[in-house]
């Protein structure tokens, strides 16, 4: 039995939709159990049988997290220690979501970061995220955590949905062209997530995440464009210049890593994952938007 946490946030949206897919029982909540409550943790699953959490829970906004610093943490930090002493008492394996914002993004050259290099975040998200991490190290011995980076899919705020607003609004988008990483969809992510489950797998420990392939945000507008205008997501006579500008032109409260390129090596080989090109699960996510 899986109960899977944050069911109505953007990954958590396409869990379910697997879930449901391929027939297996389950339990969802999202922010009627307040993981930062342990108590109300344990209320939901008091009579439940789970062998299986899966934690898609947690606080997001990355430049409002500068601000609300307890927030952060209460969430990002003891939510997930809450999850995992939950875990700890009952006997389940839990499935965790991170973020590649738990490194500084200063990486010598082009060099990707596997699971065991050092962290250093330079932002409170990332700094919330890696605290996170560290609970469930020192509470758990069954667990996975998944790091991911630039998400986006069919539910929630993300990248691709601010790019399709501004370019039908604009005839000018300005888009940061030195920060490098790999966009994931969430839908290939959650299908990652259900093949350890699927897998019955006790290879634990920290694994990464995102679609093949390297880009940097203007280039991913580029290529936002390109498919949403074939597609027809934008006018075909709407014609609007897309220009690429430094970290420095567009200051934002959070720091981000300028490349936080994860390697996938240790995913793929574990559980025989192929991952397709962020290009390739783009138009797919574009062409579900077009239907």
């Amino acid at each position: 039995m899986i109960w899977l946490i944050g069911n109505k946030g953007m990954l958590g949206n396409d869990v379910e939709k697997l879930l449901k897919e391929r027939g297996l029982t389950y339990w969802a909540s999202d922010n009627e159990v307040d993981i930062g409550d342990y108590k109300a943790l344990e209320k939901f699953g008091k009579d439940k049988k789970i062998e299986w959490v899966i934690n898609c829970a947690g606080y997001t906004q990355v430049d409002k997290a500068e601000e609300e610093i307890d927030e952060a943490f209460r969430i990002n930090k003891d939510g997930i220690r809450n999850i995992a002493l939950f875990s700890a008492k009952k006997q389940i394996r839990l499935i965790h979501i991170s973020t590649d914002y738990v490194f500084d993004g200063r990486q010598e050259g082009t060099a990707v970061y596997s699971e065991d290099d050092k962290t250093n975040p330079i932002n409170i998200y990332g700094k919330s995220k890696l605290a996170g991490e560290e609970e469930i190290k020192k509470i758990l011995e069954k667990y996975f955590i998944i790091r991911t980076a630039w998400l986006y899919g069919l539910q929630g705020n993300n990248f691709v949905y601010t790019m399709l607003r501004l370019f039908k609004g604009r005839d000018l988008v300005k888009v940061v062209e030195d920060q490098w990483g790999s966009p994931t969809y969430t839908v290939d992510l959650a299908g990652a997530i259900l093949k350890i489950i699927e897998d019955d797998s006790v290879s634990y420990g920290i694994y990464h995440f995102t679609n093949e392939g390297v880009t940097n945000w203007y280039e991913f507008a580029r290529t936002i464009y390109k498919k949403a205008k074939r597609l027809g997501l934008i006018e075909s006579n709407k014609k609007v210049e897309i220009q690429p500008i430094k970290t420095e032109d567009y200051p934002t409260a959070a720091g981000r890593p300028r490349y936080s390129v994860l390697s996938k090596e240790k995913i793929k080989k574990e559980f025989n994952i192929k991952i397709r090109d962020w290009d390739k699960a783009l138009e797919d996510f574009l062409g579900s938007l077009s239907l």
